[in-house]
């Protein structure tokens, strides 16, 4: 099923949104489990690498230790990811490569290769860090990849991220080294990788996106706000007011998400009792941050003082119409999951906004590890359901690609049957061809099929 792409907007948001905010109670205070049959049952892989249902099937396009056109090697550990649309039949997938700074063996530098790259930062014996992004260009008529090189060195695990609505990746830092730690700089930032980029860009840290453990972005079109979220147990949820749309190094402001009429940091994890009701609203309120680039891991800690939110680790976002959600994977009573919505205030980031204050929803929370088990990166599917990707934390591994519909039921699309989480999935733009890694060994995938046959 093609599908334009104002159309796939309209189903990424308003339908997908609409059903999971009336459902969303049953999910958690029933104890039921419900699910749907989805695309039917699924299908043994025979490479036992993914299951899928009867009628979809997946290439793998790129590979752990593959030789790219700048003559490295494809890096380990593909976390997040995004498409772009090139010229004529070609996308472009930028994708993250959660590396330590000390995993020069998993990294695109190996061997006798030459030193002198365009990179981020270094370790103390001149080596760049492995951490970054590639790029693959793939050809969506012919099925093929195209080309595939480095796009960004030097930075330290690259988790999670987002698209812009100009075209460039923002990459996220979920590490916040000091310098001497081991390496030349300071980490914790946010890069920007444009898509249409050929080569390894010159990497310059968005410091005023703020300095702390980066999970993934959300940019609203209209205003060019980001939104951010932190992987920490005790996070914040962000944004950040650009001064110029688009030109993110011009600076602007970074706030912390809290709730209108409550002057004390509330807690959403619900951990410690149901605070934060399934399918409940809140009206937010947004507190200003200062000393943004601290070099101390605080900001979230001074943001809980003055009044912030706190979230269980905030981390796969993903924009829709005129709305965007977002997963906190370990958020819940069961803490095996949530996934919140946010809807912005008509006048958002404007001073009138407090006229009509944008509102913020828990719409999912999980209460059952065979349903919905520590969900991360999410997209949303050409029918407007979402697709989450699972990341167990458990000695065993059984991550799944869980659907979600507008009527809040939830199934299982895909099955991974290695000992690894799946990660970065996304959409190509015509909605035909869903994008995903296996994060370790790295493997990029393009799956297909009937995406119009749901049951």
């Amino acid at each position: 099923m093609k599908l334009s792409r104002r159309q796939f907007a309209v189903s990424a948001g308003s339908i997908a949104f609409l059903g999971l905010a009336q459902n969303a109670a049953a999910l958690r205070l029933t104890g039921t489990r419900p699910t749907n049959a989805g695309y039917g049952n699924l299908v043994p892989d025979p490479d036992e690498l993914l299951d899928l249902p009867e009628g979809f099937s997946y290439r793998v396009i790129s590979s752990l230790g593959d030789q790219m056109d700048d003559g490295l090697l494809v890096p380990d550990r593909a976390d997040g990811m995004g498409c772009f649309a090139l010229d004529g039949d070609l996308v472009a997938l930028v994708r993250n490569h959660e590396l330590p700074a000390n995993r020069h063996d998993l990294g695109p530098i190996q061997g006798d290769q030459s030193s002198d790259f365009v990179t981020f930062d270094k370790d103390l014996e001149g080596r760049p860090l492995p951490g970054g992004t590639s790029t693959i260009v793939y050809n969506m008529a012919t099925g093929e990849r195209v080309r595939e090189h480095l796009s960004l060195l030097g930075t330290i695990r690259n988790c999670a991220g987002g698209v812009t609505p100009w075209g460039s990746w923002l990459t996220c830092e979920e590490n916040v080294s000091r310098a001497g730690e081991g390496v030349g700089k300071d980490h914790g930032w946010v890069f920007e990788v444009p898509a249409q980029e050929t080569g390894l860009i010159d990497p310059v840290p968005l410091r005023a996106l703020g300095r702390f453990n980066h999970e993934a972005a959300a940019v609203d079109p209209k205003t060019g706000i980001v939104y951010l979220t932190e992987d920490k147990n005790e996070s914040l949820f962000y944004r950040f007011i650009p001064n110029v749309y688009g030109k993110l190094t011009e600076g602007g402001r970074l706030q912390a998400l809290a709730f209108a009429g409550e002057p004390m940091s509330s807690h959403t994890r619900n951990w410690e009792g149901v605070g934060f009701k399934p399918g409940s609203w809140r009206d937010v309120r947004w507190i200003d941050l200062d000393n943004t680039d601290s070099p101390a891991d605080d900001l979230r800690l001074r943001g809980h003082a003055k009044g912030a939110a706190i979230f269980a680790r905030g981390e796969g976002i993903h924009w829709g119409d005129g709305e965007l959600y977002f997963t906190c994977t370990s958020g819940g009573v069961a803490k095996l999951g949530q996934i919140m919505r946010y809807v912005p205030s008509t006048s958002e980031g404007q001073d009138s906004e407090t006229e009509a204050p944008g509102r913020l929803q828990l719409f999912l929370e999980s209460n059952d590890p065979e349903n919905f088990n520590y969900g991360d990166n999410l997209t949303v599917a050409p029918n407007g359901h979402l697709l989450v990707c699972e990341d167990q934390y458990t000695k065993v591994v059984d991550n799944y690609l869980r659907g979600v519909t507008p009527e809040g039921e939830v199934y299982p699309f895909a099955r991974l049957r290695v000992q690894t989480e799946p990660a970065g999935a996304c959409f190509s733009p015509d909605g035909s061809t869903l994008f995903v890694n296996v994060y370790s060994p790295t493997k990029t995938l393009a799956i297909s099929g009937p995406w119009d046959r749901f049951k």
